[in-house]
């Protein structure tokens, strides 16, 4: 029997997508016939090929994403690419990844012989915080809403979802269990004198450098760590922080098995990889009551929501006093039982069989 078609369209072809989108078409070659329209980002890895299974049919994207959404002349050059892919591939479900592929991807396909599908990955109008662009995201989220059904990472995301679209759905992001495991085995960790609270990721808007540096200096006696680097380091200035830069994924890993808690501060994720991470490797988790991050971590039960920096600063030290050991515990069975990619795979294998048979259909 022929399998059934899916192009997925990934302009943003870098960092936590591009883990997530190589993963998502590895895991559905043995079921569907899977086609991948990509751009080149600065931050795609160089031999990226390597880390995509043979029977993923490439198409790099040459108008896609050259100029954003800001370009009248480059955005329909765009659309009249995703169109012409469309006519050669002729999939069964087109599903369109981020922001820019999304707004392009929402222009360009009507839907009469497929399924439109969007994954935002997180809604840009809240990573980036107040302003001028946000709201332009946001306004574009509200007039093409309902021109696809929208599959989001987790609950509290699809919440947002139902704002814009009336038809969403969600299955929530997990990491390669067996890559993650291999990758830990021999990594000694690095241990600290002090209690060591970290985070990992850029130091820009989404992830709140201010809040982090306020956290610590309510706790002055405990070590914080930043492992990344970005344009709002000056915001860093707390004697007890130490901005690392961008490390090789052996050393960052050691650093996270030495550290005691982490720290997730952010205005907002789908579900971050590093979170997953992190439940896995066994540390007290104290993420922000926000998208993405609320859905994964029940306070009190497998790591700590918290609101104000007082409320983070008051976890870590009573953890510093007594550590509550059951909370890492708990998590790290939570990613075995849901947020790993075997399971994502079998839901995402139903979602795509149930959007074939119209499921949810307008």
């Amino acid at each position: 029997m022929k399998k059934k078609r899916i192009l997925m369209v990934c302009e943003a072809f870098g960092g936590g997508v591009f883990t997530y989108v190589s993963q998502l078409c590895n895991d559905m070659v043995d079921e569907f016939d899977v086609y991948l329209a990509y751009s080149l980002r600065p931050q795609t890895p160089k031999n990226y090929t390597d880390f995509l299974d043979q029977r993923v049919h490439l198409i790099e994207m040459e108008n896609v994403g050259v100029k954003g959404l800001t370009n009248l002349k480059s955005d329909i050059a765009a659309i009249k690419e995703l169109r012409q892919i469309e006519k050669d591939v002729q999939p069964d479900i087109i599903h369109l990844h981020s922001s820019v592929a999304g707004g392009l991807g929402r222009l360009a396909y009507k839907g009469k012989n497929n399924t439109v599908v969007y994954t935002p990955h997180g809604y840009a109008h809240i990573l980036m915080g107040p302003g001028k662009k946000s709201k332009i995201y946001k306004f574009a989220e509200k007039v093409l809403g309902n021109k696809a059904l929208t599959l989001t990472c987790c609950e509290s995301e699809d919440e947002e979802a139902k704002k814009f679209s009336r038809r969403t759905a969600y299955v929530e992001t997990g990491v390669n269990l067996a890559d993650l495991s291999a990758s830990l085995d021999g990594i000694e960790p690095v241990k600290n004198d002090k209690f060591t609270v970290f985070t990992l990721g850029r130091v820009c808007v989404q992830k709140q450098p201010q809040l982090f540096n306020k956290i610590a200096e309510l706790v002055p006696e405990a070590q914080f760590i930043w492992i990344g680097n970005g344009e709002l380091e000056n915001e860093l200035t707390a004697p007890n922080i130490e901005v690392t830069g961008w490390k090789p994924r052996k050393e960052a890993l050691a650093m996270a098995k030495g550290a005691d808690a982490f720290i997730l501060c952010s205005l907002g994720e789908a579900i971050a990889m590093s979170l997953i991470e992190n439940m896995y490797i066994k540390k007290l988790i104290l993420v922000s009551n926000t998208m993405g991050n609320k859905s994964v971590i029940n306070d009190g039960v497998n790591g700590y929501v918290c609101n104000t920096a007082e409320e983070y600063a008051e976890r870590i030290k009573v953890a510093m006093k007594d550590f509550p050991s059951k909370l890492p515990e708990r998590a790290y069975q939570d990613v075995l039982e849901i947020y790993n990619t075997d399971v994502m795979k079998k839901k995402y294998i139903a979602f795509y069989n149930d959007v074939i048979n119209r499921k949810y259909e307008r």
